[in-house]
């Protein structure tokens, strides 16, 4: 059996070897088999992954390039899947123990539109409950380490999203952004992380979080790996009444066209996002030589102002809690999941979900009944919406000063297991990028150097307005070459 070279390497760069016949499908997941066999016992990116299930799918594969019928250039290559996006066949726990035993009668439409390219979904991968965190530190079943530091959290809550393909166990991830739960684990482990336009990737099967937040999005080496993801699995979905109807696809070429420098394209420097003593000096340093980089190439720089992004940390926790506490609602130990028997139909909700939610959840839970509540609700969740609308109206008058914004992606490199146990110091981690989710439109994180002090990844973070992935994708690339 060949046993091919997958670490670090690219979606791109393996269909090419496949298509060759430098390996098999058999053998190319073989081989992220041996790593997470080695050394996933310390990473733990993995809540679940049926080995015969996916060496199944690659014999498919093998038997369908044999014939002559690939479902795509990608037919054969292995993607991970986060927790919350359901897959047929498989459990979809949310990293909840209310969830444990739930197995999914169907696919999400992001899993099915990867499945119908030839990709296999490759395993359940390991987050904060029910997407809520910022370190994976927050799953009901275990705690995924960061591959640079095993003694630093991977971020969240896609930790093991970004685990996963940092530590090559796959070659590329599913993850979902409901706050920067992409682009900041991607920061945090060195990798690509993109956060598509609200709707333009179908939420149907993604178990929702904040449902006016929430996007799927991939996670991967490179930019034209994100841009081949995002290919498969956009689109208009009517399983999903927020899917946008425009037409999706040329994300991947818009990467491999991008051009060789930045001439006549302005980027615009967020001045909010820079502020004394917002930014860590390893971290401050990474961004301003990106920054220096970009001029270089021939960008022009604009400082350009989102006034109201201070408020970003406060209109996200009342939104999204809010949202969390309607949506969870259903786990309740009688429709979805655990169940314990109590004297009562209300001592059973009591104990199913007291026992079923973590910490964290229960106290989501209970700010966002807070805010919903009577008497509460104008003074905080319709006030934090109409500052979400302001957020929204700054992103577009910045947009009309410039192509891109370019910004940090976090305050600090990735901290270690137990540093932050304060919740209000761990919501802080998201500041550079809940006011993303909040307006909609899109961004990426991009591995820009080490941290001279701890040697972690720093990420600088790229954003395009609504629908502008395209042109995002094409920055990316032309700054990472």
């Amino acid at each position: 059996m060949a046993i091919p070279e997958t670490k670090g390497r690219p979606i791109h760069a393996l269909a090419q070897e496949l298509a060759s016949g430098g390996c098999t499908a058999v053998e190319l997941v073989s081989t992220y088999l041996s790593r997470i066999d080695a050394e996933d016992g310390v990473i733990k990116a993995f809540l679940k992954l049926d080995r015969e299930r996916v060496l199944r799918a690659a014999e498919e594969s093998d038997r369908r390039r044999a014939a002559g019928k690939t479902l795509s250039v990608y037919d054969g290559i292995p993607i991970g899947i986060k927790d919350c996006i359901v897959a047929e066949g498989e459990t979809c726990s949310c990293a909840s123990k209310i969830l444990e035993p739930v197995v999914s009668p169907y696919d999400s439409t992001a899993v099915a539109r990867l499945r119908a390219q030839g990709f296999i979904p490759f395993g359940r991968l390991n987050m904060d409950e029910f997407a809520m965190g910022s370190s994976c530190e927050n799953s009901a079943f275990q705690k995924t380490a960061n591959p640079r530091d095993p003694q630093r959290v991977p971020g969240g809550s896609s930790g093991g999203s970004a685990a996963c393909v940092a530590a090559s166990f796959a070659a590329g991830a599913l993850g979902s952004d409901t706050g920067g739960s992409i682009r900041q684990p991607a920061a945090f482990c060195g990798i690509v992380g993109l956060k598509p336009t609200y709707g333009r990737v179908s939420r149907s099967g993604l178990v929702a979080f904040a449902s006016s937040l929430d996007q799927i999005g991939p996670m991967t080496h490179d930019v034209e790996d994100a841009g081949i993801l995002l290919d498969a699995i956009a689109g208009h979905d009517p399983m999903d009444a927020t899917s946008l109807p425009d037409p999706a696809g040329g994300f991947a070429e818009a990467a491999r066209n991008a051009p060789e420098s930045f001439r006549g394209v302005k980027i615009g420097l967020p001045k909010e996002y820079f502020a004394e003593g917002g930014l860590a000096a390893g971290v401050e340093k990474v961004v301003r030589e990106s920054i220096e980089k970009a001029k270089s190439l021939g960008a022009e720089l604009v400082e350009v102002s989102l006034p109201h992004t201070k408020y970003a940390v406060a209109v996200y926790y009342i939104i999204a809690t809010a949202e969390a506490s309607a949506n969870l609602a259903r786990f309740d130990g009688m429709r979805y999941g655990k169940r314990v028997d109590g004297k009562d139909l209300v001592d059973t909700y009591f104990k199913s979900r007291g026992e079923g939610f973590g910490d964290e959840v229960k106290r989501r839970i209970l700010l966002g009944t807070y805010v919903l509540s009577s008497g509460y609700y104008d003074a905080y969740y319709l006030r934090a919406q109409k500052v979400r609308t302001l957020i929204r109206r700054d992103f577009e008058q910045a947009f009309k000063q410039c192509d891109v914004l370019l910004t940090p992606v976090t305050p600090t490199v990735a901290f270690k297991f137990g540093e932050k146990s304060d919740p209000l110091q761990m919501y802080l981690s998201d500041i550079f990028t809940i006011a993303l989710n909040l307006s909609g439109n899109c961004g990426i994180s991009l591995p820009a150097g080490l941290d001279a002090e701890s040697g972690m990844p720093v990420g600088v973070q790229l954003l395009a307005p609504a629908m502008g992935e395209a042109k995002l994708l094409g920055a990316a690339q032309t700054l990472m070459r």
